[in-house]
C-alpha cells in the first residue's frame, strides 16, 4: 500500500526543506513530527528520511516489539525496523551503516542526554555527521491541508456540543472535578481520543488563574467559571475557553467581560494572511489598554493549534512571524485579578486568504447561571 496524498506531499516537503538545509538525511524522533509523515502513533519511534540528489529515496521507521503488527499497518510505503535498542540509537548506526554524511536533526526537541546518546552509536570520527536544523519538520506542520482542517473542525465542534450540554450540568456547590469529569466522560461517548490538555475549570476567585486546573473547590453561588478545554480527534486538538457567571454579577465583573470580549473580537477581526503575530497581539491587547486593564492581561493572545495544542506560530508582543493561510490558531486574552475574579475568551481560528474563520462559534455572549 502506497503513501496517502497528504503523506507524499509531507514528506516530499520535508525532503524539500532538507535539501534546502544542507543535509543528505533527516532524523525525526519529535514523535508528532513522526506521526505526520509516516502515520505512526506509538510512543516510541525514530523515522529517517534521506534526502537524496540521485539515489532512491528511502524512509525507514525504528521501533520496538509492542509495535510490530501497528506499525506495519499504519505506515504503508515505509520500511519498518524492530529494533532491540532505543529506536534513535538503532537509527544513528543505519545511518553509520548507509554511509550518511551529513543527518540533519531537531535541537528544538532533542534534549541534551537524548543526543549524548545518540552519539554513541555513531564512530567519534563521524559524529559531527548529525547537524542541527531547528525544528525544521515541526515548521512545516503549521500550515494545515485541506484533510487536517477538516479533522480540527471536527475537533473544535464537539468541544462546542460539550460547552453546551455542560452549561446544562452546572449549579452552585457543585466541585470543579465533578465539571471536567463529567465534561471529560462524555468526550470520550461521543468519540474523542482523549483531551488536549489537562481541562481547567476555574470558579469563584480562582478564576484569576489563568491554568487553573479542576480542584475539588465548589462553584460559588455569585462568580465566574472559565472553563478551558479541547479534544483530540484523529490525532488533532481542539481548544476553547469560555467564562460564565454563577448568579448575579456586579458592575465590574460585567464590565470586565465586556472588555475581554471586545478584545477577543478584535483579535479575530485581525486575523488574516500576511499579518504578523504581534499585531494580532496588539488588536486586541489595545483594547484592553483603552480600558486600563492591559495590567491584567499577562499572557501571549494564542499560539497555533494541530497534532499539538501548543505549537506555532506564537501570537505575542514583537512576534514578526507572518500568517498564512491554513494556520490554525488560537485568540485568547483574558484578565486576571489576583484574589478577586479572571474572565478569559478563546476560539480557534483558521487563517484564509482574507481573514480568519473561527472554528469554535458557540456563544460567547454574556451567560448567567
Amino acid at each position: 500500500m502506497a503513501l496517502s496524498a497528504r503523506r507524499r506531499r509531507a514528506v516530499q516537503a520535508a525532503r524539500s526543506a532538507g535539501r534546502s538545509a544542507g543535509v543528505d538525511a533527516l532524523l525525526i524522533t519529535h514523535l508528532p513530527d513522526v506521526r505526520w509523515l509516516s502515520g505512526f502513533t506509538g510512543s516510541n519511534a525514530a523515522l529517517l528520511l534521506t534526502v537524496p540528489k540521485s539515489r532512491p529515496a528511502k524512509a525507514v521507521l525504528f521501533t520496538d516489539g509492542r509495535y510490530t503488527a501497528q506499525a506495519k499497518a499504519e505506515t504503508p510505503g515505509t520500511r519498518v525496523v524492530i529494533a532491540q535498542k532505543n529506536a534513535a540509537l538503532a537509527a544513528c548506526e543505519w545511518l553509520v551503516e548507509a554511509k550518511i554524511r551529513r543527518c540533519g536533526f531537531d535541537d528544538d526537541n532533542t534534549t541534551v542526554a537524548s543526543l549524548k546518546q545518540m552519539r554513541t552509536a555513531i564512530p567519534k570520527k563521524r559524529r559531527a555527521m548529525l547537524q542541527p536544523v531547528g525544528a525544521l519538520v515541526s515548521e512545516l506542520r503549521w500550515v494545515k491541508d485541506a484533510d487536517e482542517i477538516a479533522k480540527m473542525r471536527r475537533a473544535a465542534a464537539l468541544g462546542c456540543q460539550l460547552f453546551e450540554e455542560i452549561l446544562g450540568l452546572m449549579e452552585p456547590g457543585m466541585t470543579e472535578n465533578a465539571v471536567a469529569a463529567d465534561l471529560e466522560y462524555r468526550a470520550r461517548l461521543a468519540g474523542a481520543e482523549a483531551m488536549s490538555f489537562p481541562t481547567i475549570v476555574a470558579s469563584g476567585e480562582r478564576s484569576a488563574l489563568p491554568h487553573g486546573k479542576a480542584s475539588a473547590a465548589k462553584l460559588p453561588r455569585r462568580g465566574f467559571v472559565t472553563l478551558d478545554f479541547g479534544v483530540v480527534l484523529d490525532g488533532y486538538c481542539s481548544d476553547m475557553t469560555r467564562t460564565v457567571q454563577m448568579g448575579r454579577a456586579s458592575d465590574e465583573e460585567r464590565a470586565v467581560y465586556d472588555a475581554v470580549l471586545a478584545a477577543q473580537e478584535a483579535g479575530v477581526a485581525a486575523v488574516r494572511s500576511g499579518v504578523t503575530g504581534g499585531e494580532v497581539d496588539e488588536a486586541g491587547r489595545a483594547v484592553l489598554r483603552t480600558a486600563k486593564l492591559d495590567k491584567w492581561f499577562t499572557h501571549s493572545t494564542g499560539h497555533g493549534v494541530g497534532l499539538e495544542i501548543h505549537e506555532g506560530p506564537r501570537l505575542g508582543a514583537k512576534q514578526k512571524q507572518k500568517l498564512e493561510p491554513g494556520m490554525v490558531v488560537t485568540i485568547e486574552p483574558g484578565v486576571y485579578m489576583p484574589g478577586r475574579f479572571g474572565v478569559r475568551i478563546e476560539d480557534m481560528v483558521l487563517v484564509t486568504a482574507s481573514g480568519g474563520e473561527i472554528l469554535t462559534p458557540c456563544t460567547k455572549a454574556w451567560i448567567e447561571l
